[in-house]
């Protein structure tokens, strides 16, 4: 049972109530290890009780812990405690996307669009991490209150759908893949159509299958034509409407068959809403086999025509060749007879008789009009043998026919050699594949497949700590590790001396691993690297392994390489605060008027920023929350990669960060709660409830105990000072009082009351 005030794994305060769901209850908690806040949702008891269910939720989330995208709600840890099994996720203040369209009753097209962009960049990212969702819809999406869109429930969904879950508790039947309400097999295509299903409640503010029963509306899902959207709202754009039909089509190979490709549509809707470029293929109908038309035998017929033409020219031209040796008394030269295999006497005779006909052609026109008609008969045959050898899928030599023997020659047996050789070219070519792949040929034993294994694991080298940093960073990268820098100022190391490894010498580790080194940073700031000369992208990286934010201003330059650095600022070899921005001045190789002017999007929200930079034929990269101290900026984009003003390429990315407000200062306070004992009937034992709240109502502690003192320390609070309240029980005995002149007797009954004790608490400045 979860209570307000209780510790889960010994780190994570619960504090409040915030939501409640058909599978689990949403607590604001504070991580007292890492000293922020985050959201605990906790499994309902039901759930908890399924050893199915609870065992592939672990699975499932612990894999979803794994995703960091800017649109997903993260997953930082998954735990159980006395029969409690939850998640930490990121805190995100806002409302669901279900709760924002009944606001809005529905969105214009541009809004969901710019919504469904970043939901499908949230997917995406997941796709590519091979998990699927199988829950998408509104009330799984979260609008933050500086309009960043999240995904959630990764993870839970999947294992939901793998147990027996009643449709009413998962809510999602107005959403589901027909494949899903089958029970069939799904994939990262029923993401894309419960999508779909998504976009459509934005555009028209309604889900476009109802029903009585979650049964009903299931067989709708796998039966009924989806509705179209223009039907509900006049002002829906062509291309958009196009691009939630074919995310909704019931066959998932007619869908769109990644994120990629939708993203991509999507942003084209935003430069061209009423665009024909929505393409809705149909695997099945492009590979089906075709009946042949009236107007296919007439193509056949008119190419066999004109291929008889040709040949029955040659027989012509034979023919009277042999007429006019046979005139002027010439032996005609020996003609060898056709070879065909499994030949019978049927053949001979029929060679005979061929070369009687022949012999008349001298006298007589009726053997050329023969030759031709045979010819154009065999010709048609051909084609028909082809024609059917392509449908059939199965290979006859369109010249085995017993009746065109006389018609072989050298034609048939040029055909018979050129297949023979194909065969055995096929034959050596797959010989070779497999020798190649079981290892007989190229390799004579296994010793080298065992190096190559053995190459994978690398021993972390001695003499990391202490050494300089460029020297450090080589070493790693040349064994291939990945270093992260992290700057530390201390007098007790050189500006530029690594302090201290995250890995300890001799560990093993694989090729890619990071290894964190904490470099030693002089008061005056970090060492900024020379980056003049280099590419952009290695600048651009050797900055921020040095802890540099970077920003890209592009210049023309008749002297530096395209895409190369001209100048940066603050210039090398100076020192500057870590993190602090810095410019670089890369070279655009060209004139200014092929490429695209960047437009500013400071100050400007992210849907916005999306658009204008997509209008302007730009692609917006990454999007991160920073602290920025301009107020008129919170909730709004304070930076940009690609600086306003300059040149880039069409289709260059810009990278964006979102202002979270000024970075405010924070408090600490660490000592001991001693007991109320300026109250006199307080009394050592008694069970006291302490709470201590901050100025700004952030409550810190509140537990119950009857042993003092009580040690706390906390850090991160943000207002000056706070209260720290005691509330404990007194119990008073019945008491009967004599008077001694009169002897009357005075009886105060036993009473029960609570007493507060309030005391002011004093922060230290962090």
């Amino acid at each position: 049972m979860i209570k307000i005030g209780m510790m889960l794994g010994d780190r994570y305060e619960i504090l409040e109530k915030i939501g409640t769901g058909g599978m689990s209850d949403v607590y604001k908690a504070k991580d007292h290890k890492l000293n922020r806040f985050i959201a605990v949702k906790v499994l309902k008891q039901e759930f908890s009780e399924n050893n199915n269910f609870v065992n592939k939720f672990r699975t499932e989330a612990q894999a979803a812990a794994g995703l960091m995208h800017p649109n997903i709600v993260n997953v930082y840890d998954v735990g159980s405690e006395g029969g409690i099994y939850y998640i930490v996720m990121e805190l995100v203040e806002g409302i669901t996307l279900k709760k924002y369209i009944e606001k809005k009753v529905r969105l214009s097209s541009k809004e969901a669009v710019s919504i469904a962009i970043q939901i499908s960049n949230g997917i995406e990212a997941a796709h590519n991490n091979h998990i699927i969702h199988r829950d998408i819809k509104p009330q799984n999406t979260i609008i933050s209150k500086e309009g960043k869109v999240k995904v959630t429930d990764f993870g839970i969904a999947k294992a939901a759908t793998n147990n027996t879950v009643s449709s009413n508790v998962m809510g999602s039947v107005h959403y589901t893949s027909p494949e899903q309400a089958r029970g069939g097999f799904s994939d990262e295509r029923s993401d894309i159509y419960s999508l779909g299903i998504t976009m459509f409640e934005m555009l028209t503010g309604r889900v476009p299958f109802n029903g009585d029963t979650t049964v009903a509306i299931a067989i709708k899902h796998i039966q009924e034509a989806l509705p179209y959207p223009s039907d509900y709202a006049d002002d829906i754009p062509y291309s958009v409407e196009q691009i939630v039909l074919k995310c909704c089509q019931k066959s998932p190979d007619r869908r769109y068959q990644s994120m990629g490709e939708l993203i991509a549509d999507l942003k084209k809707s935003l430069v061209d809403p009423d665009g024909d470029f929505v393409r809705i293929t149909d695997p099945d109908e492009e590979a089906a086999t075709r009946n042949i038309t009236e107007e296919d035998v007439k193509k056949i017929r008119s190419a066999s025509n004109e291929r008889s033409d040709m040949v029955g020219g040659i027989a012509l031209k034979e023919d009277v060749e042999r007429a006019q040796r046979r005139k002027d008394k010439e032996p005609e030269p020996a003609r060898k007879p056709a070879q065909k295999s499994g030949g019978k006497s049927k053949n001979k005779s029929k060679s005979g008789s061929s070369s009687k006909q022949g012999s008349k052609s001298s006298s007589s026109k009726t053997p050329v009009r023969t030759s031709r008609d045979a010819t154009r008969d065999r010709m048609e045959k051909e084609e028909f043998k082809r024609r059917r050898y392509e449908e059939e899928e199965e290979y006859e030599d369109p010249y085995d026919d017993d009746d065109d023997d006389d018609e072989g020659g050298i034609g048939d047996r040029l055909t018979t050699i050129l297949v023979v050789a194909g065969a055995v070219i096929v034959g050596l070519i797959v010989l070779l594949i497999l020798g190649k792949v079981t290892g007989f040929i190229g390799s004579s034993s296994g010793e080298e497949t065992v190096e190559e294994e053995q190459t994978d694991q690398i021993i972390m080298p001695e003499g990391i700590v202490g050494s300089r940093i460029d020297d450090a960073k080589k070493i790693l990268i040349d064994l291939g590790l990945t270093p992260q820098i992290e700057y530390q100022t201390t007098l007790q190391y050189d500006a530029g001396t690594i302090m201290a490894a995250s890995v300890d010498p001799g560990t093993t580790l694989a090729e890619g691993d990071t290894v964190i080194l904490t470099v030693a940073q002089s008061e005056d700031g970090v060492l900024v690297p020379a980056v003049a000369g280099l590419s952009q992208a290695e600048a651009r990286s050797n900055l921020e392994q040095h802890g540099f934010q970077v920003s890209i201003l592009q210049a023309e330059s008749a002297t530096v390489e395209k895409g190369s650095v001209i100048s940066q600022s603050p210039e090398g070899d100076t020192y500057a605060p870590a993190g602090s921005t810095i410019m670089i001045t890369v070279s655009s190789g060209g004139t200014a008027s092929d490429k695209i002017s960047v437009p500013s999007v400071i100050g400007k929200s992210e849907m916005d920023a999306m658009a204008i930079l997509t209008e302007s034929g730009l692609t917006m990269g990454t999007v991160s929350e920073t602290n920025n101290d301009d107020p008129t900026l919170n909730g709004l984009v304070c930076y940009q990669s690609l600086t306003a003003g300059s040149f880039a390429d069409k289709g260059a990315t810009v990278d964006l960060r979102v202002s979270i407000g000024p970075k405010s200062a924070t408090y600490k306070y660490s000592g001991s709660i001693t007991a109320p004992t300026e109250d006199p009937e307080y009394q050592s034992g008694m069970y006291v409830q302490v709470t201590i709240t901050t100025a700004d109502g952030t409550q810190l502690l509140s537990t119950t105990t009857t042993s003092f003192p009580l040690d706390v320390n906390y850090t991160g609070i943000n207002a000056a000072s706070g209260t720290v309240t005691y509330v404990f029980t007194v119990s008073t005995e019945e008491v009967t009082i004599t008077d001694p002149v009169t002897g009357d007797a005075t009886t105060t009954p036993a009473q029960t009351y609570d007493k507060t004790v309030t005391r002011e608490l004093t922060f230290e400045a962090e």
